[in-house]
């Protein structure tokens, strides 16, 4: 899962930035009104976790902005006011749900997952694709009935393949969920990762699309 998270407090950004990661989750972490408008147009992004209290402006107005450009992504709330009408108003302002500060941790992946699977029209946790199954809580895979040993980004590459079905998936979309924004490493990483797995599901299991990127075979 890849998360755009726009809060400007450097200690609590940096803790769920630091937090995320460690449960597998991308993020990119911008801290203003300005950087965050235009950013759903530079990245794909499952979720967006939004402060309303921003050194240059509301949150709101970034809301406001992504919908009004046709923004879909589901937008989590930080809010440091649990009133009901400060609820109400950001609900009906186009957000998907929100959470008081101080954050739990714990909570949080929960209502992330929740957000991207209900995006996804997924009514568990669980991600098919043939004979793969994919527990995007655990972060643990089946292929037919034997447990897969996954790397954090073993893992995300599976879930980004199978998110697709038999859609391939381009080098530059895998790489973005891997890295984000952050340069990641040589060039021939993402190639390593894909040859791990298939030795893990079978090599047949992943075809190369010639000039698009790859693609899961069920």
């Amino acid at each position: 899962m890849r998360v755009l998270l726009v809060e400007d407090d450097p200690v609590l950004g940096d803790g769920l930035r630091a937090g995320l990661e460690i449960e597998g989750v991308q993020v990119d972490w911008l801290t203003g009104v300005d950087d965050a408008i235009p950013a759903l147009d530079a990245g794909t992004f499952d979720v967006a976790i939004l402060d309303l209290g921003l050194p240059d402006g509301s949150g709101r107005d970034v809301l406001d902005a992504w919908r009004r450009d046709g923004h879909r992504v589901p937008v989590l709330i930080l809010t440091a006011h649990d009133t009901k009408a400060n609820c109400l108003g950001t609900l009906n302002g186009g957000a998907d749900d929100y959470v008081v500060k101080p954050v739990d941790l714990d909570e949080l992946v929960a209502r992330l997952t929740a957000l991207k699977r209900r995006a996804a029209g997924q009514v568990d946790n669980r991600l098919v694709a043939g004979s793969l199954t994919l527990d995007l809580t655990a972060r643990t895979g089946l292929f037919g009935d034997r447990p897969l040993d996954l790397s954090n980004h073993e893992f995300t590459v599976l879930e980004a393949l199978a998110d697709r079905g038999e859609q391939p998936v381009s080098r530059a979309t895998l790489e973005d969920r891997l890295y984000g924004w952050d340069d990641g490493p040589e060039s021939n990483a993402l190639e390593v990762l894909i040859h791990k797995i298939r030795g893990k599901i079978g090599r047949d299991r992943i075809k190369t699309v010639r000039g698009v990127g790859w693609r899961l075979v069920p």
